[in-house]
């Protein structure tokens, strides 16, 4: 668990890093100077991101295959299609308001399930999709009932 703290510290400040150089390469450049590092610091801030967020992907992959390149293609693929679906829906999921709180929810009863086990609690397998489920679930239904009610 230490470990992962770690890892999870230094990804962060690695990708605070090169979002700062990013601002700060965009204020230049919207002030006349050259921006050349701009497109390249977010490109790698990005990178980085995927990267973080792929640690988990990676090792749910060991519970099918232990073949790296397959690993590796699933997680980039994986990336590319969640990015483009993002990009290509991002009004679609604006419309419904109260499903990004349901996503952070979601996200703090998965790790509160992950630090329980970590400290030797032994739950059901088939807790954390189920909560994740059902949170989700009502907070979209609580975003198309308002969406209604706004109509």
């Amino acid at each position: 668990m230490a470990f992962g703290m770690v890892v999870g510290s230094t990804a962060f400040f690695i990708t605070h890093g090169f979002k700062q150089n990013a601002e700060l390469m965009e204020e230049k450049l919207l002030q006349g100077h050259e921006g050349v590092k701009s497109d390249l610091s977010k490109i790698l801030y990005l990178e980085v991101i995927d990267a973080t967020f792929s640690i988990d992907g990676v090792l749910g992959a060991f519970a099918f295959t232990f073949s790296v390149p397959l690993i590796l293609l699933g997680n980039g693929l994986g990336a590319f299609v969640l990015r483009e679906l993002t990009i290509k829906n991002i009004e679609t999921v604006k419309k419904y308001r109260y499903l990004k709180n349901g996503a952070m929810y979601a996200i703090l009863a998965l790790g509160l399930i992950m630090l329980a086990d970590s400290f030797g609690m032994h739950l059901p397998h088939w807790l954390s999709p189920v909560a994740t489920f059902f949170i989700i679930g009502y907070f979209y239904f609580r975003s198309v009932r308002e969406l209604r009610q706004s109509a």
